[in-house]
């Protein structure tokens, strides 16, 4: 099967938040062709897919920084998104992706996994020449 979303893609996505390593929702949704919404309404209709620690959402704080990255709201009330963000961890990208469908869904779900794996796999070779 030919990869038709780029592993570098996925990894320039990837953001550490609270101690581990995330995508946005918006960036999950870019990757899979889809709406973000339709991420987040994936997310709503299926809580017990989600447990603790799969899906955070991001606090005032930690949206400042990322508040350039969103522009979806550009007249009315805001420039930006009124709602902040959900960020998938791993675990919650595994459990999205039997979710969601698109066209290029299992493209995707294989870069986001092999770009995963490519940092644990970083991590430990750092932490044996240690």
């Amino acid at each position: 099967m030919k990869n038709i979303v780029p592993y570098s893609n996925v990894e320039k996505k990837i953001i550490t938040i609270r101690g581990q390593k995330a995508l946005l929702d918006s960036d999950v949704a870019e990757l899979y062709g889809v709406e973000t919404k339709r991420v987040n309404e994936a997310l709503k209709n299926n809580p017990d897919k989600f447990p603790s620690g799969y899906v955070l959402c991001l606090t005032d704080e930690e949206m400042r920084p990322l508040r350039s990255k969103f522009s979806t709201l550009e007249k009315g009330r805001g420039k930006y998104s009124k709602y902040n963000a959900n960020v998938f961890t791993e675990k919650g990208l595994y459990m999205l992706a039997t979710i969601l469908k698109s066209p290029r869904a299992a493209e995707t779900t294989i870069a986001i996994v092999e770009t995963f794996v490519k940092f644990k796999y970083a991590v430990k070779q750092k932490r044996k020449k240690r």
